[in-house]
């Protein structure tokens, strides 16, 4: 486990570093200029390549590329080109709402679709299992801005039970307020996680519900239930731990949307303003922030795999294939 663990670590590394050059590579492949944004309309040309001189762009990109570099060592987001703040403090303060609004729509949707599944794949030649399995497909096909719109519509405007959009202003000093505000950003991320969280642990009940090791099980007595409890989750569970992980750092990185439809204080939007503003260091904080999350978030699932599974820890020892 521990060989285990340290190439995973260093394949973790790799992958990061890799990830922050295609990063600085492709942000500065992107049209315009980042001084634009320093400088008033019809700027003088003097003017402008003052702007760039006083953000450093003007400098070869190998250099700005090791600076980069050290400062992440450092751990140092650098300092964004329009407000002069340092990035690091401000993408801690949006993960605070990020990080939650993440979280509890990957909780929810967890919590509906894996009993909707098992029931979908045990009763899908009943009328209930079938429209589980339709709705689940109608889900899919919803983009998650119509339903953020549709929710806020009924909800918000027509009942007034809950806020439109925005966050509090003193954030999580008001946690009654903070939670009210993000229920509906919540349950519209769920619900489009969850239609298609139901899909897979469906195929993957299914596969587990024609083993020969369950029909086994109940043939020498045990009920279907504790049959599944026993034998069938723990196979059943290592696909779908993966589609898991993909859900939740998928999540992450849409939020952009979610927060947009919400006027919510997070990554999302903070990653559009920086792309506007072409605020390179903002861009990079943000991206490299993400993409180190969703390195985590693979790490995790594959470990948790091999934890559940006694085939991949029999692989991961060395032992017969």
């Amino acid at each position: 486990m521990a060989r285990y663990l340290l190439r995973r670590l260093v394949f973790l590394l790799v992958s990061l570093a890799l990830a922050s050059v295609v990063l600085f590579a492709l942000l500065r492949l992107l049209p315009g200029d980042p001084a634009n944004a320093l400088t008033a309309v019809g700027a003088s040309p003097e003017q402008i390549a003052a702007a760039r001189h006083s953000i450093g762009s003007d400098r070869p990109l190998p250099e700005q590329f090791t600076h980069w570099l050290g400062q992440l060592a450092r751990g140092d987001l650098g300092t964004s080109f329009v407000s002069s703040l340092p990035v690091g403090p401000e993408v801690a303060s949006r993960l605070n709402v990020t990080v939650p609004l993440t979280l509890a729509s990957f909780v929810l949707a967890v919590l509906v679709a894996v009993p909707a599944g098992f029931v979908a794949a045990h009763k899908r030649h009943t009328w209930y299992g079938a429209l589980l399995s339709g709705v689940s497909q109608l889900g899919i096909a919803i983009p998650v801005f119509w339903l953020g719109m549709i929710l806020i519509a009924v909800f918000a405007l027509n009942a007034g039970w809950l806020p439109s959009g925005g966050f509090p202003p003193d954030g999580w000093s008001e946690p009654a307020e903070a939670v009210r505000s993000l229920v509906l950003p919540v349950v519209t991320i769920a619900l489009v996680m969850s239609a298609s969280l139901i899909r897979y642990v469906r195929s993957a009940a299914l596969d587990v519900l024609g083993s020969d090791y369950l029909r086994t099980a109940r043939a020498l007595g045990s009920s279907f239930g504790r049959a599944m409890w026993r034998h069938g989750l723990r196979n059943a569970s290592v696909p779908v731990i993966s589609v898991l992980g993909i859900e939740l750092a998928t999540t992450l990185l849409g939020a952009v949307v979610v927060e947009s439809v919400y006027a919510l204080p997070g990554l999302g939007s903070m990653l559009a303003t920086g792309i506007s503003q072409h605020d390179y260091p903002v861009i990079q904080g943000v991206l490299f922030v993400s993409t180190l999350a969703v390195l985590l978030i693979g790490f995790v699932a594959d470990l948790v795999q091999r934890i559940i599974d006694p085939r991949l820890r029999g692989r991961l020892s060395g032992g017969t294939r």
